[in-house]
């Protein structure tokens, strides 16, 4: 069983956008107030001695900031209500590892993960860089899922996956079939992740909400975009199967209105019983 307060265990996941930027914006005042047990985040861009005392140790909290070695670039973080039992930056690649975009604790019968995936461009070096990645991170999550489980543990790795896998993943999908993002082969790698026989793993909030359009988790700041929900869901929470069967709800904290929004993407909520 997953053990974690009193037998429930609420997971957030958000890509900042650039956390100081961010905690201009509004994001102090929702970390101060959010409910969830470990919260994952993504495209921090900053050091922990760049951050304000309210982001880099929030009183109740528990972080660790994995920063990229490129200043200003990627960055991602976990923070817990609790001491983790064991903490791992990177997931033992020699080209990725420094370079801000995976980080996993370890807590009481789960391992939680925040993933920054390379967001790619095609027809350039960076959609090389997102192939090579994707590459050893699906060999990597196999042995996650089974040293967790020799462990007795469940797993679940939150965040920016920058891919949408279905076209209910995203409002203008047949625009995007050439473009990174939603090429066929990203989608097919990311059928691999979650097929029984390979990856292993349950995309947690489609799981809840099977015949629904998104829930977006992105949308541009171009144009209308927000407004009119014109989104992507490539913010994800996937889980191994014993914890996904345990999800009771999963939604996305879309803000209100477009001004109050304090990066481009919203919060992922999960809630695991």
């Amino acid at each position: 069983m997953c053990r974690y307060r009193a037998g429930m265990l609420t997971v957030t996941t958000v890509n900042v956008n650039g956390v100081r930027a961010a905690a201009k914006k509004g994001f102090v005042e929702w970390l101060a107030g959010t409910s969830a047990d470990v919260l994952c985040l993504q495209e921090v861009r900053a050091e922990a001695k760049q951050m304000p005392d309210e982001v880099r140790e929030p009183e109740g909290w528990h972080v660790v900031h994995a920063p990229s070695s490129a200043k200003g670039r990627a960055g991602v973080s976990v923070y817990t209500r609790r001491a983790p039992d064991r903490v791992q930056i990177g997931f033992g690649s020699e080209e990725f590892d420094g370079t801000g975009r995976y980080v996993e604790v370890d807590l009481p019968g789960v391992v939680v993960a925040s993933l920054y995936l390379p967001s790619g461009e095609v027809g350039t070096e960076r959609q090389d860089e997102k192939i090579r990645f994707m590459g050893e991170f699906l060999a990597y999550l196999k042995g996650l899922r089974e040293r967790a489980a020799a462990e007795g543990r469940e797993v679940v790795v939150c965040g920016d996956w920058n891919i949408a896998h279905q076209e209910a993943d995203l409002k203008n999908w047949k625009s995007n079939k050439k473009n990174s993002g939603f090429l066929p082969e990203e989608r097919e790698w990311f059928g691999q992740v979650l097929d029984e026989s390979d990856g292993g793993y349950v995309d947690v909030v489609r799981s809840l909400h099977p015949d629904e359009e998104g829930p977006y988790s992105w949308w541009s700041y171009r144009g209308r975009a927000f407004d009119n929900d014109s989104g992507w869901r490539i913010d994800y929470q996937l889980a191994t199967p014993g914890l996904a069967a345990r999800a009771v709800k999963g939604f996305v904290e879309r803000a209100a209105t477009h001004d109050e929004r304090w990066s481009d993407h919203a919060p992922v909520t999960v809630v695991y019983e």
